[in-house]
């Protein structure tokens, strides 16, 4: 919808809060609704409590709303929403890699919304990466973490532009633009502390093995 000029991704509600805020986990919120919280626009706290309201804000029907707004459009033909938005999302890894090509080529998307989707928002804020560690600053989209100047899952040698995102299923995916590659995995576990020692180098071995 604000792909399409129909939602204002900067209209505050009564607490300040924004679109922009919610989908870059700015919003204050912390994981769950009894995390503690801080105040909006001061840090970089990953929030499935934000997700699930940035959906909220746009449908009452998650599921249906995430079929025909965005897996048939996209031609996601094995996706479907099964739970909560913020973690809810199954599907095959065919449909995860067509995905990660559409964030590429901002499919659906005007180019300024685009833009902000892959850029870092509120760019100094300081914040954890689940599994990862503090990094100051953390830079995050309207959706995807931006790697910047953080080595960790995205690897040491992917460009400052890099975006993506990875779930606690053990998947992953991300886009290094400058190099135009689609780097998409999954596991046969659940994330864990041995994905925080895997993926950066695994990330990296890609890189070096398709970028050439």
């Amino acid at each position: 919808m604000a792909s399409r000029g129909e939602f204002d991704l900067d209209a505050p509600d009564h607490e300040g809060v924004t679109m922009a805020h919610l989908l870059a986990h700015a919003s204050g919120w912390g994981l769950e609704e009894n995390s503690p919280r801080a105040a909006v626009g001061t840090r970089r706290i990953y929030s499935n409590v934000g997700v699930d309201r940035a959906v909220a804000l746009v449908t009452n029907d998650p599921a249906a709303w995430c079929a025909v707004e965005v897996f048939a459009p996209l031609g996601l033909t094995s996706c479907s929403l099964e739970g909560r938005p913020a973690a809810g999302v199954v599907g095959s890894l065919e449909d995860m890699g067509e995905l990660m090509s559409a964030w590429r080529r901002g499919d659906d998307l005007r180019e300024e919304t685009h833009r902000r989707f892959r850029s870092p928002f509120l760019p100094t804020l300081a914040g954890v990466v689940p599994g990862f560690g503090r990094f100051d600053p953390c830079p995050w989209g309207l959706g995807p973490e931006v790697r910047g100047q953080k080595s960790h899952w995205m690897g040491s040698t992917t460009s400052p532009a890099t975006f993506g995102h990875f779930g606690q299923s053990g998947t992953l995916a991300l886009v290094e633009p400058d190099r135009d590659l689609v780097i998409v995995a999954a596991a046969g576990e659940d994330f864990g502390p041995w994905a925080a020692v895997r993926w950066p180098s695994w990330t990296d071995e890609m890189m070096e093995r398709f970028a050439a």
